[in-house]
């Protein structure tokens, strides 16, 4: 039954993707939906960024393991970072007309210097969106009772997120996330009441979590931890704002107003409903123990399962087609976004340049053939990755930390700075960080913050050593 029910969820969403496959008209309709969302559209988009695997089944588990201390980079990172990008790069991004965040570093700083962001925010995808397929994975395996081996839930996942973002691309995410983003609300409102009147009621679970020193946030007054503490805040905080994602989230709202408050109501909705999963799995340890508490001592990624398994094990079922179905609408709808996100970037900032007379029709066509292709890549990568889905998360934005984020900042509010400053901090700020995640991962310094240090240091000295800059319109 409760199977039945979360097939049906799955082909609701299927059928909504692929009946907003009707209005793709061209190339700017597959990737920013035409630019016409109205607010409620952009902000259900904007929340669904974040809310996805990793919000729903490991940093609430992560709160429990660790503490408030733990989850610094998400939702307290990602928040800020669509605060940030709603108050200083949405007006920037919606002016300039853009398709993709590549099309903005050709535009500043010229072909060389978009070819090689383009690669790393490209890259960057790959722990981001493997996270999601990886949690799809879960979900089957789980329902399945493990008859439905995690390799093959991984593919079953990417299956069906691939079927309704390749037709549709934008206006399939757009309006898929109108639904999911229902279903995410009302489901996790519903387990919230339910949960928590079984652990005691929110009091209790409070009161628990805080003689348990959970609700402590700041780290010891240590060098290291303040460090650490603080680069795992900016690495989601600001080195999350150069993606393509977001960038096509926000671009996509019908006008410059919409843009920005879209994104800002998004960000406090997101903030504010991080929280229910959190309560969700603290809630489970004061109603199951015997059952927590052992997933939690693992060194590998079972604690992730924690909720899973307590709604299996202590829920009925129509809290068990609520919970399930609010955590496959939550994938769904971060993963189809992350699937279309790089192959935008990669088939307009990459292929496109080598064949520059390629009609509309025929890039679609293009568009198309490069989704399926890095689908297949992202599955293979979340087979082989062994790391929890809030580590495949973190590390994602580490790389466009140090390479993308200085020159896009720069880029707008610099007028000085130029493609030499642009690629020497790429270069600095990749060298140094490569480095020391090679031969000093755990020292004093994280190595994500060195590297940022020094793509801003690159930037200012190519910058100045070089001629005045002149602004790049076109291939």
């Amino acid at each position: 039954m409760l199977t039945g029910f979360v097939l049906l969820y799955l082909v609701v969403s299927i059928g909504i993707g692929l009946w907003a496959a009707r209005r793709v008209k061209n190339t700017r309709d597959y990737l920013v939906a035409g630019r016409s969302l109205p607010l409620y559209m952009s902000v259900t988009t904007v929340f669904a960024t974040w809310f996805g695997a990793e919000t729903v089944l490991s940093v609430s588990t992560t709160f429990v393991k660790e503490g408030m201390r733990g989850i610094v980079a998400d939702p307290f990172g990602f928040s800020f970072c669509l605060v940030f990008v709603a108050l200083f790069f949405a007006r920037a991004f919606y002016r300039m007309d853009l398709l993709t965040i590549g099309d903005f570093y050709r535009k500043r700083y010229g072909k060389p210097v978009e070819l090689a962001t383009s690669v790393a925010i490209t890259v960057s995808y790959l722990g981001w969106t493997s996270a999601q397929l990886a949690a799809l994975g879960i979900v089957f395996h789980t329902l399945s009772g493990g008859a439905i081996p995690l390799a093959t839930g991984i593919g079953i996942g990417a299956a069906c997120v691939l079927v309704y973002t390749l037709l549709g691309g934008m206006w399939s995410i757009a309006l898929t996330d109108l639904f999911q983003t229902v279903i995410i609300v009302l489901g996790l409102v519903y387990l919230a009441f339910l949960l928590g009147g079984m652990a005691g009621g929110p009091a209790a679970v409070l009161e628990h979590a805080s003689s348990a020193e959970k609700l402590a946030f700041f780290p010891k007054l240590e060098t290291k931890d303040l460090l650490a503490f603080f680069a795992a805040w900016l690495t989601a905080a600001v080195g999350s704002i150069p993606q393509q994602d977001i960038f096509q989230r926000v671009t996509s709202a019908k006008d410059e107003q919409t843009a920005v408050r879209g994104t800002l109501i998004g960000a406090v909705a997101y903030f504010c409903f991080a929280f229910v999963p959190i309560f969700l799995a603290y809630s489970a340890l004061l109603i199951d123990p015997a059952m927590v508490e052992p997933l939690l001592a693992t060194e590998g990624t079972e604690f992730q399962l924690i909720l899973p398994t307590l709604i299996l094990n202590q829920t009925p079922l129509f809290a068990q087609v609520m919970f399930f179905g609010a955590l496959l609408c939550a994938i769904l709808s971060t993963a189809s976004a992350a699937l279309l996100a790089p192959t935008a970037l990669f088939t307009e900032n990459i292929l496109k340049p080598l064949f520059p007379r390629i009609g509309d029709r025929q890039f679609l066509l293009t568009l198309r053939l490069v989704l399926v292709i890095f689908t297949l890549a992202v599955m293979l990568f979340a087979l082989n990755s062994e790391a929890s889905i809030y580590q495949m998360v973190q590390n994602t934005y580490k790389v466009t930390l140090v390479s993308c984020l200085v020159p896009l900042a720069a880029g707008i509010y610099w007028k000085r700075s130029t493609a030499q400053g642009a690629i020497l901090s790429m270069a600095l700020g990749l060298i140094a960080w490569l480095g020391l995640e090679l031969f000093a991962p755990d020292g004093l310094w994280p190595p994500q913050l060195v590297g940022f240090g020094f793509a801003l240091v690159g930037m200012w000295l190519g910058s100045i050593a070089s001629p005045r800059p002149h602004a790049h319109h076109s291939r």
